[in-house]
């Protein structure tokens, strides 16, 4: 007890040593990584001015109608759990909070607290507790709290004031230590968003990559995002003067509409192009190149599919074309092979019969043409005098004839 008592006394409840506390929390929101390391320097740095061997942070959750303890440290106690109907409650902490004022307990406190509770719900007995809530702009978020269990005069009434004044340091730290976390959070999120996308996402500032999800990388060829990152837009553009009409279009269209929208072939890593649908938007229509969102979609599959499309088109009209070349043909042909049957049926083979046989001969060969023409599913063309080109019906794909 000695030591201890000694060691009390040196605390510096001072000034300067008070500044360097608060000066030390406030640095803390900058200097640590997240909550946890936050309330371990705060921890810490109270100890410089105060005892805290048995210190928590109680923060409150108003939606929930409940208070965590998400800092707690203490030598007869484990941490408690989370106290829900926190406005029915009535506990040394929640008096603080409630009453939004610094308090001050002692023994004979917490012996007619348990008296009143008819039971004990309220961890060992101490002999002095003192506390000061968490207020940022008017708005209570929880309470900082220190004990003694072996003497009611460890803490005085100006260490009350002390803590109080500390508080509201701790309330605005741990605030922005919380905002801090949540867009981390958001960014998170958000990150995972961009990079879950099947399009190229990226951030241009005037005209230089800054950050590209990794299906922009994947679209174009590269490795690594670092690729992409601070190197210049005109690597994805096949010549100075595309891209440079590319800047000026974008540069008009953003002032005008706010986005640009267009269509061009792009360089992927290697020198092969392709076609792309690039959209931008910009964040400050006065200077809508200093930060421009591009998201990038390849057209190749769509360009193969309308090309594709456009074929089927094109030999849907040839096939109905030759449809109805066939049907037309076949009508007189039948009557021509119908009358050369009877004529060689009743005349001799000299020299009326070589007539009719070439007449039949003749006609046989438009049924081949015709056959060949209706089992056409693929087809090609060949030039043909006139500077026209025609199809080759017996270079195609058919059926046999």
């Amino acid at each position: 007890m000695g030591e201890r008592e000694s060691a009390r006394k040196h605390k510096r409840r001072d000034l300067a040593g008070t500044i360097e506390v608060l000066f030390e929390i406030s640095a803390a929101v900058t200097h640590t990584r997240n909550l946890a390391e936050l309330y371990k320097v705060i921890h810490r740095s109270l100890d410089k001015i105060l005892n805290v061997d048995n210190f928590f942070i109680a923060l409150l959750d108003e939606e929930r109608d409940a208070i965590t303890f998400p800092y707690y440290v203490d030598e007869k106690d484990d941490i408690p759990e989370e106290i829900l109907n926190f406005s029915k409650e009535t506990t040394f902490t929640s008096q603080i909070i409630k009453k939004r004022n610094p308090l001050l307990f002692y023994e004979n406190d917490y012996v007619e607290m348990v008296r009143k509770k008819g039971k004990n719900p309220l961890g060992t007995a101490f002999k002095i507790l003192l506390g000061a809530p968490l207020i940022i702009r008017d708005r209570v978020i929880g309470a900082i709290v220190i004990q003694d269990y072996n003497s009611s005069s460890a803490y005085q009434d100006k260490d009350l004031a002390l803590l109080n004044l500390i508080s509201q340091h701790v309330a605005l730290a741990i605030e922005r230590k919380e905002a801090e976390e949540k867009i981390k959070e958001q960014r998170g999120i958000l990150e995972k968003i961009l990079e879950s996308s099947p399009v190229g996402i990226a951030l241009v500032q005037n005209r230089t990559f800054k950050w590209v999800n990794s299906e922009m990388v994947r679209m174009f060829g590269y490795e690594t995002k670092e690729e992409f990152e601070n190197k210049n837009v005109r690597m994805i553009y096949t010549a100075v003067e595309d891209y440079d009409y590319a800047g000026q279009t974008i540069y008009d269209s953003l002032i005008t509409q706010g986005t640009a929208d267009y269509e061009i072939d792009v360089v992927k890593k290697g020198g092969a192009l392709y076609p792309a649908h690039i959209l931008l938007n910009c964040t400050d229509s006065n200077d809508p190149m200093a930060w421009t969102i591009a998201t990038v979609i390849d057209m190749s599959q769509r360009k193969a599919a309308e090309k594709e499309a456009y074929e089927r088109e094109r030999l849907h009209g040839v096939l109905e074309m030759a449809g109805a070349v066939c049907h037309e043909i076949n009508q007189p042909l039948q009557a021509i092979l119908g009358y050369s049957e009877l004529l060689l049926m009743g005349l001799p083979q000299e020299p009326m019969g070589n007539h009719l046989n070439a007449i039949k001969s003749q006609a046989t060969r438009l049924g081949n043409i015709t056959k060949k023409l209706s089992n056409i599913t693929q087809y090609k063309t060949v030039d043909y005098p006139g500077n026209t080109k025609i199809v080759d019906i017996w270079g195609t794909d058919s059926g046999a004839v």
